[in-house]
């Protein structure tokens, strides 16, 4: 059963959130499908969209025979109350099924402040919160990414926790599920066969004891089957897992819109501070020559303007310089440009620099993370001022202007002399490009929060009142430099902090959150503290103690769960931070015995390779060679229909530049700092308005035939666009908007459509003016709906209109004595456009 919640579209912020249909997506017939798993992101589209485990999941899952992996998001809040005042079920984007219909539904988390998202998302699913209200044929919840490492806050929620890599133990969680439905096992026999691979945690199998003062007692199994502690899942080998080269391209502009590739998992450098340094241990590389075909099919297949090398530590990846040397050889002249979003001082090198910058600029950014040298050793961030300094001169010199710094407050054993060494180190580096024609600097600073898995885990963390006095200091400080500071807010790291540390117990206060209407707690528009306070009074529990020093003989919340580093590890480094001893970078060849390696199949990768050449001409030389009496002028007509009305101007008019892309047409390209391909639009349709007659205006090197130009742009659009007619028009030619002298529109009537409508077409036709109010910005506005308008006529189809400029909502609605929002909803398309002789 599915579920049409197109109506919802009109009413909504972003619809394009809810469309589903976008290229590379896949939606597998019924009749093909055992298992289905519902990807879900408690978070909204823009965010978890730009995750990059889930299209490696949903790659991997929707290759398996019978399997369908489709994608689910936290809904918006204007999405969430139209799903419950019309009692309809959150679905996912593919089918739009329901997803209480799913067999598993598989919740990636990746922030503490979504948690309330998660039990909204359940809700709206119609699935039980609490494991134990949950029936036999309900969905197998299931939770994994770094947070599932302490789980225990959301253990009385979810049925499993994959702790660890998921590539090769999600294929065993659908084979184990589809087994289930072949044999007819209960729910706790599914359950014991998971706990018994390494990775899956199932928290009912596990029973925590508490001391009287609060702290745990044990935590242990309910039989001797199942182990002590669950052990993470490794994958051995990053450059044989696979890897998505089918990107789903959204139409909406998400947080990271481009090609991301991992090209490194795991990192050396041991910051103490870094959950992620520890719980992806050992590091493997990917081949440099892997990492070029990844990007080459995804770039093909997506139309992507830009490249991203992932990893913790990009910079460290051993063939770094001639990788990124030979993408931008290959790449450079498609104008697309590589980001590098982890950098660190000493591993930015000018080459590295000169790559970088050669097609655009992206982001400049570097994370000292504390401004004193002691503190720098105490958290073994092993940057010296003098090595930042060259960097951020040279990166100036190079041609940025703008540099970011990330740092920390409330480290461990900081005091107000670290905080003012932020601050003169801030003023340094923006110093450090005196002279260069350019030397801002943006300061970030984020509030230490003590992560399980690290050296740190035991440190207290600081409160409200300390927070905000220290943000205090360093804002004065900074802002008499002349400098900018951002900074999270107190609250969200105090709860970020408690949740991080938690135990079980923390389940009653998300839950009672959630009944208060906490959602999004993570966005600043939605944080509500005042109802966190009320739930954890209700709950009768103090935040303030999880925030509190742990000693190191104490069984924390976190216990059983085996990130492959043993406790005795994490003390030694502690104890090594205190004193400002250094742990070297295990790529220097000495090994600390972390105890994640095996040396045999689980252990450190580099890679060796090289990268191969790229055959053939560059698109540089094919712009060089290019003459201008061949260029050539396309107008084409393009229809944009049924769920596609739905996708805003902007986000059209990027859909259609990457689909001009993945068709390798030689077009020509704008001159400047973001070059840009030269296309002409029409002025913006009104959202959910159809059209039959969008008109687009393409430049080319030179000459194609036609119907090679419309097939091969028609294949590469989405669903509800198409090309419908083209031709070569004069190279002079005006553009679609210039040339367009008026655009005729026809509006379906309503059911009960006004008595006196043929009586309004003629008072309005003869009428001069008739003004009507909109409302722009929050402002009521007045517009003449009589200006624009050249011909009205009513017909058996509708009301058929024709307007020199605008769209035909105002007019229509005051027409049809509607508010715009619900002549929105009653179909309107564009038929045609009258052009200039």
């Amino acid at each position: 059963m599915k579920s049409d919640q197109t109506a919802a579209l009109t009413e909504v912020s972003r619809p394009s959130r809810y469309l589903g249909g976008e290229l590379g997506s896949l939606c597998k017939p019924d009749e093909q499908v055992d298992v289905r798993m519902a990807l879900a992101f408690p978070d909204v589209y823009d965010v978890g969209m730009s995750h990059i485990g889930f299209p490696i999941l949903y790659s991997i899952l929707n290759q398996l025979e019978g399997v369908a992996a489709e994608r689910v998001f936290s809904p918006w809040t204007d999405m969430e109350a139209w799903l419950r005042e019309h009692k309809q079920p959150l679905c996912s984007l593919e089918s739009q099924r329901p997803l209480g219909q799913f067999d598993i539904i598989g919740f990636t988390l990746q922030y503490e402040l979504s948690y309330t998202n998660l039990l909204t998302m359940l809700d709206l699913a119609g699935v039980a919160r609490r494991r134990q209200q949950r029936s036999e044929d309900a969905p197998l919840v299931v939770v994994g990414g770094p947070c599932a490492f302490n789980p225990e806050p959301l253990a009385d929620f979810f049925d499993v926790a994959l702790i660890g890599d998921g590539e090769e133990a999600v294929v065993e969680l659908v084979e184990l599920v589809r087994q289930r439905r072949r044999f007819g096992w209960t729910k706790t026999r599914l359950l014991s066969e998971l706990a018994r691979h390494e990775g899956f945690y199932v928290p009912a199998f596990y029973q925590v004891e508490y001391l009287d003062d609060g702290r745990v007692a044990t935590i242990s199994p309910v039989t001797d089957e199942f182990p002590a502690q669950v052990r993470r899942r490794f994958l051995a080998d990053l450059d044989r897992a696979p890897f998505p080269t089918n990107p789903i391209v959204p139409f909406l502009q998400t947080v990271h819109n481009r090609v991301a590739v991992e090209i490194a998992r795991g990192c050396t450098r041991g910051c103490r501070f870094c959950q992620a340094g520890y719980i992806y241990r050992p590091v493997r590389e990917r081949e440099p020559e892997t990492i070029r075909r990844l990007i080459n099919e995804s770039l093909e297949r997506s139309g992507f303007e830009e490249i991203s090398l992932l990893s913790l530590s990009t910079g460290d990846y051993s063939c770094i310089e001639p990788l990124l040397q030979g993408l931008m050889r290959e790449h450079a002249g498609d104008q697309v440009a590589v980001s590098l979003p982890s950098l660190r001082v000493g591993t930015l090198t000018p080459e590295l620099m000169e790559e970088i910058k050669r097609v655009r600029k992206t982001g400049f950014t570097l994370a000292p993370e504390a401004g004193s040298e002691r503190l720098r050793r105490l958290i073994n961030k092993g940057i010296r001022e003098e090595d930042l300094l060259t960097a951020t001169g040279q990166a100036y010199q190079a041609g940025w202007r703008l540099i970011k710094l990330y740092f920390m407050q409330g480290l461990p054993t900081e005091t107000d002399a670290d905080l003012e060494a932020i601050i003169a180190l801030a003023a340094a580096v923006k110093r450090s490009g005196k002279g260069t024609g350019g030397n801002d600097v943006n300061v970030a600073v984020s509030t230490f929060v003590p992560k399980p898995h690290t050296p740190f885990q035991w440190e207290a963390q600081i409160g409200i009142d300390e927070i905000r006095r220290r943000q205090r200091l360093l804002r004065d400080g900074l802002r008499q430099k002349k400098l900018r500071l951002k900074y999270h807010e107190a609250e969200l790291s105090f709860l970020e902090g408690v949740f991080a540390r938690g135990d079980r117990r923390l389940g009653r206060v998300i839950e009672a959150a959630t009944d208060l209407g906490c959602r999004f707690d993570g966005w600043r528009e939605h944080f509500e503290f005042g109802r966190w306070q009320q739930a954890f009074a209700a709950c009768k529990l103090e935040p303030e103690w999880y925030l509190r020093q742990r000693a190191e003989d104490e069984v924390l919340p976190w216990e059983h769960i085996d990130c492959g580093l043993p406790k005795e590890f994490f003390i030694a480094e502690r104890h090594k931070a205190l004193e400002l001893t250094a742990t070297s970078d295990c790529r220097e060849g000495t090994c600390h015995n972390c105890g994640v390696c095996d040396f045999e199949q689980l252990r450190m990768r580099f890679a060796q390779g090289s990268v191969v050449e790229p055959s053939g001409r560059s698109a540089d030389a094919a712009v060089a060679d290019a003459a201008p009496e061949l260029f050539t002028r396309v107008r084409l007509t393009l229809s944009k229909l049924g769920r596609a009305r739905m996708v805003g101007h902007l986000e059209y008019l990027k859909m259609f530049q990457r689909a001009l892309r993945r068709a390798r047409l030689p077009l020509r390209f704008t001159q400047g700092f973001h070059p840009t391909p030269k296309v002409s639009y029409l002025e913006a349709l009104p959202l959910g308005v159809a059209s039959q007659a969008e008109l687009i205006d393409l430049e080319l090197l030179y000459p194609l035939a036609i119907e090679q130009i419309i097939a091969d742009i028609n294949v590469q659009l989405p669903e509800g666009f198409k090309i419908i007619s083209g031709e070569i028009i004069p190279w002079k030619s005006p553009s679609p908007s210039a040339a367009v002298v008026s655009s005729c529109y026809r509006v379906p009537l309503p059911e009960q459509p006004p008595e006196d409508l043929e009586l309004r077409i003629r008072a309005l036709l003869g009428a001069s003016q008739q003004l009507v109010t909109r409302i722009k910005k929050g402002e009521p506005l007045q517009v003449d709906v009589r200006d624009a308008l050249v011909a009205l006529s009513l017909t058996q189809e509708g009301l058929e209109l024709e307007l020199t400029k605008g769209g035909p909502l105002l007019v229509a609605a005051w027409l049809l004595d509607l508010e715009v929002e619900q002549v929105r909803r009653l179909g309107v398309v564009k038929t045609g456009n009258k052009l200039r002789d």
